[in-house]
Formats: C-alpha cells, sequence, structure tokens
C-alpha cells in the first residue's frame, strides 16, 4: 500500500511540474516592447517607464519634453485620453524576431474627448542584449 501511495503521488508531482507557465516575459519580441513601450506612455502616462524600452538616444529626447503627454502630443503627433495598441500582423517577417533590427507597425484605436481615432504608427527597434529597444519612431508620411 505504501508503495501505490509513493507512485501516485510521484505520477502526481511530474503532472504538476510539467504543466509549467508559458507566459512570455516582456521584451520576448519586439512586438510586445513596442506595444508596452506605447501602453506607458499614454494609458500610465508613465515617460520614465518608456525610457527603460528606449535606446539612449532616444530617451534623452524624451526627458526633453518633460512629461509623457507632452512627448506623445509634439513627438509622436497622436493625442488619446484611452487607447487600445495591437500589433499589426498583416505585413509581420519572421526574420525580423531573429535579426538584431525590427521595424513594428502598431495600430491604435483610442478615444479623445470622446471621439474615437484610429491610427497607425511605425517604430524601428534594436536588440541589444537579448532585449529590444524602442530607436526610432517613423514620422507619419501622410501627417501635415
Amino acid at each position: 500500500m505504501k508503495k501505490i501511495t509513493y507512485l501516485v503521488s510521484l505520477i502526481l508531482c511530474l503532472f504538476l511540474v510539467a504543466c509549467g507557465d508559458d507566459v512570455k516575459k516582456l521584451g520576448d519580441s519586439p512586438g510586445d516592447t513596442a506595444t508596452a513601450y506605447f501602453d506607458a506612455l499614454y494609458n500610465q502616462q508613465d515617460l520614465q517607464k518608456a525610457t527603460t524600452m528606449a535606446t539612449p538616444n532616444l530617451t534623452r529626447i524624451m526627458k526633453s519634453y518633460g512629461t509623457a503627454k507632452q512627448f506623445t502630443r509634439n513627438l509622436v503627433n497622436m493625442q488619446y485620453d484611452e487607447v487600445i495598441i495591437e500589433v499589426d500582423m498583416t505585413n509581420m517577417s519572421v526574420r525580423e524576431q531573429y535579426g538584431d533590427n525590427a521595424k513594428i507597425n502598431l495600430i491604435f484605436t483610442g478615444y479623445l474627448n470622446g471621439n474615437k481615432i484610429d491610427d497607425m504608427r511605425s517604430v524601428k527597434m534594436l536588440r541589444k542584449k537579448g532585449k529590444w529597444y524602442i530607436d526610432k519612431i517613423v514620422a507619419d508620411p501622410y501627417a501635415r
């Protein structure tokens, strides 16, 4: 009886260990980092958190604006009261994730003063020591 109890508990432990969590960590993919970066800027209004996901050159530019709201209004040229950020998967290349450079397209769906605003931006990213960083926010070619 003791052997059966030991065997059953061993099998249960193996099942519990095998059911690990497959949650992706921040920085695993360029899309995750880009989404977290803009979420920090727009939804959390946290410029300091966003600077941890940017290259030193972009961080210097971001800090010169003082606040997340000023940075997003002047440099990114988009304003939202609340926004949902998604990675545009329609033109995603698998090779982007294996190199050290990536260009990610993001779709923004949000509201400003009760009006719904849809927009799209591209960001150029660099990978350093296995972690992705925003290097440049590509200017909207259709903006005035």
